[in-house]
């Protein structure tokens, strides 16, 4: 299932990339469509504030399944995401998210997942010392499941503050 996330995120990548000029920045950034999803999809796993529900909802709509049994809005905020891969060190590859007072720390590839689909969304790296960053904070997405049904790219929407 991961290789099938990270095949679908290279793919955002390449058919959305017109989304990373315009959410860069220190302005606020704004993303729909397939790149809020692919957002949403990669965080809502690790959100403390999300049902069982929602979480299997957002997951099967990531996974190209629109038939959830699921129907009402699904609202994931995250107050703050920052990923950091290694250049020195390789091997390097963790992100913390935080939600309210919980903290939530990944590595490996499913913090390259976050990564990625930040890099998707817009979001600027930084770099230090043998690292690259990427953060943001006040994320807010909207999925609702009834309108990804009808297949015509609206019901994914994702607001969020590029940087620390």
């Amino acid at each position: 299932m991961r290789a099938g996330r990270l095949i679908l995120t290279c793919a955002l990548v390449l058919t959305n990339a017109h989304h990373l000029a315009a959410a860069s920045g220190a302005t606020p950034g704004k993303i729909s469509g397939a790149t809020a999803l692919a957002l949403a999809g990669v965080i809502a796993p690790l959100s403390p504030d999300l049902s069982g529900a929602e979480k299997r909802a957002v997951a099967m709509l990531f996974a190209a399944n629109s038939d959830v049994p699921h129907k009402k809005t699904i609202v994931l905020t995250a107050d703050r995401i920052v990923c950091r891969t290694g250049n020195v060190d390789i091997t390097l590859r963790n992100c913390e998210i935080t939600f309210g007072k919980k903290v939530k720390t990944v590595n490996g590839s499913t913090a390259n997942e976050i990564f990625a689909t930040e890099a998707l969304a817009g979001i600027p790296p930084d770099g230090a010392a043998g690292s690259n960053f990427e953060s943001l904070t006040m994320l807010s997405c909207t999925i609702d499941p009834n309108a990804i049904r009808r297949k015509d790219g609206n019901g994914a929407d994702c607001t969020f503050q590029p940087g620390n």
